[in-house]
């Protein structure tokens, strides 16, 4: 399995950083390469949320669907495919002060083995990082523009 592990520090408190992340009306809004994120069962939050997700790569578009196999409010969550090649996504969530919160994120995915895996990983994880990297910094600017527009009463 290969992961690629990033964080990073957003100037919002920890409950503005996961509720947004939770919500997956916003991830094509900051997922690099997300066009749609639709819910497919009973929930829409949670432990066994499925999702069906558009993913766009270059000129290939992706199709998968995704379950919340771990959900902890303002602590983790983790997605995982349910179909097509295996990967997940582990979301955790470190309060550093009371507007403050470092947003961890490892992409997991395994690449068929053999000759033909290894060189398969040689592209695609370059492409990985950049994109966890993009979504990142699309994330934070999210995040904190959206505290900064909330009334100085509400924050």
């Amino acid at each position: 399995m290969i992961h690629v592990r990033h964080s990073a520090i957003a100037a919002v408190p920890l409950d503005v950083a996961f509720a947004y992340i939770d919500d997956y009306r916003t991830v094509p809004d900051w997922m690099f390469g997300v066009s749609e994120f639709n819910p497919t069962g009973e929930f829409d939050q949670g432990l066994e949320s499925t999702f069906d997700a558009t993913i766009h790569i270059g000129p290939s578009t992706l199709r998968s669907r995704l379950e919340v196999t771990e959900w902890e409010r303002d602590r983790v969550i983790t997605l995982a495919s349910l179909d097509g090649s295996a990967s997940s996504s582990t979301w955790e969530f470190t309060p550093l002060s009371e507007a403050r919160t470092e947003i961890s994120v490892d992409f997991a995915y395994r690449l068929p083995g053999g000759l033909a895996g290894k060189a398969l990983g040689l592209i695609v994880e370059p492409f990985i990082e950049t994109a966890v990297k993009n979504s990142e910094v699309t994330l934070r600017n999210n995040l904190e523009e959206l505290y900064s527009n909330r009334a100085p009463g509400s924050r």
